[in-house]
């Protein structure tokens, strides 16, 4: 007797898979597990300004690279000139013309989808800043300002948490006030910083509202500390970074530059938008680039097929279930499937009057037939083109009567209807009408079942944007494979001797 250890090893790498695959999917790529999940996305234009002195001119503005926001598009309205967006840890946008004069307006536009990483982790630990060089008349205020402070500090965090309470303390001291006349608390905070060591670096961030216009980026501080960079804001006097928040600069960097150019100056503006969620996540694959293993790749034409392909798993489960562990009887091992399938096309009661429609009146001709002693391919044959005599002339009453559900009906598989009315028509020359009930009923139960599992939304959209769920669903059915028990409708063969005991 072979081991059972492999299969069942097999079978636990299948589910193991395919809900990993699953999982995956929704981590990695941000596709939602639930249908109809909106998200929130923010649209963020930057209007360059500056007027040309009638020579070649060069626009370079930063562009956001924040890991808290993905880049789900961006584009750039710039009418004579040339535009080049360089990518890297600056990524800049650089417009060029060799000829400006008067006011000049470039336009860039980004859609920012947020992703919730509002940390900012570094593994290695950044060099220590040079210490900033104090004016003679500030050094002295400047010092004992800080010494102060760092007494009353245990590490770089609580150096500047502290630095910033009394930089925004409402009691200024002299030494304070001296400082804060030629600095403005943000910088006089980083210099502080720095002239400790504290690794620290000004930052440019965009604070993110809706319908707001001509905003300017506002200058903070991070601090490393413990392999994280702490975000404050002094002008605000707060610690810590909120959702709403971008960074648009990071790097130390300007940004914009302007060469051959006066008077520049950027402003932004921004508008809340929602989006379907599995629409930007598919966006966000798109523009990744990624090798990804999707049907999104394929045309919408292939995809809109496949749609209905993948429900086939779903009700092949709902059969190998009701037939092997429930014991229900149909006429044809997957008729039911395909009879599902089409009732997704014509609705359940739609389907239901018109399956039965067809397989009465074709059972009465079938019944003429098998009086002829045709051979079986001719019987078969005739009863193909009687199935189509028939749905053709309900389809034309349906419609002179004004009953368009009933021009649905051409959505039966013909071919499966001809051979399901042959065998019933073969079950009732052999056992009876009752068996025909039976199996017809059987066939329409189970047909009725998988059709309510293939028509709801959640299933549908999980096996087409989930693809492992059919690995675990191949899993149950080599499961239910193994099972050679009694199926539940045969139990009450016991029934007599439970009432004996």
């Amino acid at each position: 007797m072979h081991s059972r250890k492999p299969f069942f090893i097999f079978v636990a790498l299948l589910f193991i898979f395919g809900t990993a695959a699953s999982i995956y999917r929704s981590v990695e790529h941000n596709v939602p597990f639930l249908p109809g999940k909106q998200v929130q996305s923010w649209s963020v234009e930057a209007k360059v300004m500056f007027n040309g002195t009638n020579k070649a001119a060069e626009a370079s503005l930063s562009l956001p690279q924040d890991d808290a926001f993905d880049v789900l598009s961006e584009n750039a309205s710039s009418p004579g000139y040339g535009l080049n967006i360089s990518d890297g840890d600056d990524r800049r946008a650089v417009w060029s013309i060799r000829e400006a004069s008067g006011r000049q307006s470039l336009y860039y536009r980004v859609t920012l989808v947020p992703t919730g990483q509002l940390d900012v982790t570094q593994d290695e630990e950044p060099e220590v800043p040079e210490a900033f060089t104090w004016q003679v008349t500030e050094k002295g205020a400047a010092d004992q300002i800080m010494n102060d402070v760092w007494q009353r500090s245990a590490n770089n965090l609580s150096y500047a948490q502290q630095l910033m309470s009394v930089i925004n303390d409402s009691n200024q001291s002299q030494n304070l006030a001296l400082l804060l006349s030629v600095n403005n608390r943000t910088q006089l905070f980083l210099q502080m910083l720095q002239s400790k060591g504290v690794p620290a670096k000004k930052v440019s961030g965009l604070m993110l509202e809706d319908q707001r216009r001509r905003q300017q980026l506002s200058p903070y501080v991070q601090v490393f500390h413990d392999g994280e960079w702490v975000l404050f804001d002094v002008e605000g006097n707060k610690e810590g970074r909120p959702d709403n928040l971008v960074l648009w600069q990071q790097n130390n960097q300007s940004v914009l530059d302007v060469i051959g150019g006066s008077n520049s100056q950027v402003n932004f503006s921004m508008l809340q938008e929602t989006r379907s969620a599995l629409a930007t996540s598919i966006d966000m694959m798109n523009n990744s680039d990624a090798m990804d293993f999707s049907l999104y790749q394929l045309p919408l034409e292939e995809q809109s097929t496949f749609k209905g392909i993948l429900l086939i798993p779903i009700g092949v489960l709902v059969v190998v279930f009701l037939r092997v562990i429930i014991g229900i009887k149909t006429s044809g091992t997957f008729m039911p499937v395909l009879i599902a399938l089409a009732f997704i096309q014509t609705t359940l009661l739609t389907g239901l009057i018109g399956f039965l429609l067809i397989v009465a009146f074709g059972l009465m001709i079938r019944s003429y037939l098998s009086q002829l002693n045709l051979l079986l391919i001719s019987r078969i044959s005739a009863v193909i083109i009687v199935v189509i005599f028939i749905i053709g002339l309900f389809t034309l009453i349906s419609y002179k009567v004004g009953l368009s559900e009933g021009l649905t009906i051409t959505f039966f598989p013909m071919i499966i209807l001809a051979w399901t009315i042959e065998r019933m028509s073969i079950l009732w020359e052999e056992e009876g009408p009752k068996a025909v009930v039976m199996a017809g009923g059987g066939s329409l139960f189970v047909a009725t079942l998988a059709y309510l599992a293939m028509s709801n939304s959640w299933i549908q959209y999980w096996v087409f944007n989930f693809l492992g769920i059919h690995l675990v669903i191949l899993a149950l059915v080599l499961v239910m494979g193994q099972y050679t028990g009694y199926r539940l409708t045969e139990l009450k063969r016991f029934k007599p001797l439970a009432g004996d005991k």
